[in-house]
């Protein structure tokens, strides 16, 4: 009896250990694992300049809008002040109004 349980122990023992994964098994998951990490990152670092890219374009958009804005209220200023002969007019406008 004796004999048979030692068996059925040594048995028991073996079929653990050649249950689990081996040492190739494992370096591959590692590797698998480093390359997901790897891609992971490589998405995040895109995305982040995707949107840093996206906020400098509306950033651009909106100072040059502001611009414009800026340069049609001072055109219209100098228009209405003209108009109202409170300045001269540049001497493009003369020769533009002969």
């Amino acid at each position: 009896m004796k004999k048979v349980l030692s068996i059925i122990a040594v048995a028991g023992m073996t079929a653990i250990v050649a249950c689990g994964p081996s040492a190739a098994e494992k370096a591959e998951k590692m590797k698998q694992d480093s390359i997901h990490k790897a891609d992971s990152t490589n998405a995040l670092a895109a995305a982040a300049k995707k949107k840093d890219d996206s906020i400098a374009a509306v950033k651009a958009k909106d100072e040059a809008s502001m611009k414009m804005k800026a340069d049609s209220m001072a055109a219209a200023a100098h228009a209405d002040s003209v108009k109202n002969k409170l300045i001269k007019p540049a001497k493009e406008e003369k020769k533009k109004g002969k």
